[in-house]
């Protein structure tokens, strides 16, 4: 069966890889669609993801859904074969002081779908079949098409951001970066009742697709003289993974407001205007992952057929190096997804 496995920067293949068997406890999925999220494009590019480096072939992909095939034990939890499910990435250990303090999101042994975190890596979802523990399985809520579904895991990234963010309603809403987990964000904002988002980014596609998913302003990040910069705001999250998006957030979020950072910056140090934290009491936070927003996320995707607007693009497997392409141009893409769907499997 095709399987996506990266290599190394600049060094991705469509491999026939093993269809693989489930064993007690786990099930057996037939993936239809699969997003292209921007970790995939950090290991395709450099060869890894923050201080996560590639050490062994890697199958890519955790944004993932598709069909229960089989389970490996009549015992296993989970829905029926034949129910369109989505997979949750993501299985923590459950016993580290992170997992018992109720932040199974930062819990120091978890296992990820396409993660070079640990050694050997845990393989990712782009494959035609894969297996995953049973209980990452989430049934698919009614009239929920798979291929909107398939935004549920950065939907969750955003909702769990959003969160961390703090009482959003009635709010002004920064987000800067308008790349799909940005625009995914405004979205997720407005759901938390903000009264007004602001996006700022450098293209001005980008800046329409978030004008799709629902922002109010949106001002060009290298137009100081840009009308829509706002004077202050009440909250902003940084999505765009660099450091002047960072520093546009302290400058413009109101005293004792806060700033979530989203965006995983590049390794090592990365300047910011650490005295505004300071003479304005700025609480700075971190957003990583996210746990229970993935069911959440299922159901407001259910409910809401503008995200439709978001997935520009579905790429059959055996072009997964054009999708790659496409995905790593914001200029013509927002979120692409791979089509397993007529792939063959022997």
């Amino acid at each position: 069966m095709p399987g996506c496995v990266i290599h190394g920067a600049g060094d991705l293949r469509v491999e026939d890889v093993p269809v693989p068997r489930p064993g007690p406890g786990e099930a057996l999925v037939a993936v239809r669609y699969g997003g292209v999220c921007g970790s995939d494009l950090h290991y395709w590019r450099h060869g890894g993801v923050g201080d996560f480096r590639l050490r062994e072939p890697m199958l890519l992909g955790h944004e993932v859904v598709g069909t229960v095939v089989a389970y490996g034990s009549p015992d296993a939890p989970g829905p029926a074969a034949g129910t369109s499910v989505a997979v949750h990435p993501a299985t923590p250990c459950g016993v580290c002081p992170e997992c018992v303090d109720g932040r199974r999101n930062v819990c120091r042994d978890t296992r990820y779908l396409g993660s070079a975190a640990r050694f050997p890596h845990v393989q990712g979802g782009f494959a035609a079949r894969i297996v995953v523990p049973a209980e990452q399985l989430r049934a698919l809520p009614a009239g929920l098409d798979p291929r909107r579904a398939a935004l549920a895991e950065p939907l969750s990234v955003a909702l769990h951001a959003v969160r961390r963010a703090g009482d959003l309603a009635g709010r002004h809403v920064l987000v800067t970066g308008a790349g799909p987990i940005g625009c995914l964000v405004v979205a997720a904002a407005n759901a938390a009742g903000a009264a007004h988002v602001t996006v700022t980014d450098l293209l001005p596609a980008a800046l329409e697709y978030a004008r799709a998913a629902g922002a109010d302003t949106l001002v060009r990040a290298d137009d100081p003289g840009d009308s829509g910069w706002p004077v202050e705001v009440d909250a902003a999250i940084e999505a765009s993974g660099v450091a002047a998006g960072l520093d546009t957030c302290l400058r413009l979020v109101r005293r004792g407001g806060v700033v979530v950072q989203l965006g995983m910056l590049p390794p090592g140090q990365s300047p910011f205007a650490g005295n505004l934290l300071v003479s304005r009491e700025i609480e700075l936070r971190g957003a990583f992952r996210f746990d229970g927003e993935f069911d959440a996320a299922l159901l407001l995707l259910a409910t809401e057929p503008a995200f439709d607007a978001l997935v520009s693009t579905v790429v059959p497997v055996r072009d997964a190096a054009s999708a790659f392409e496409l995905a790593a141009d914001r200029s013509r893409s927002c979120k692409v997804l791979l089509d397993f769907g007529a792939a063959p499997v022997a």
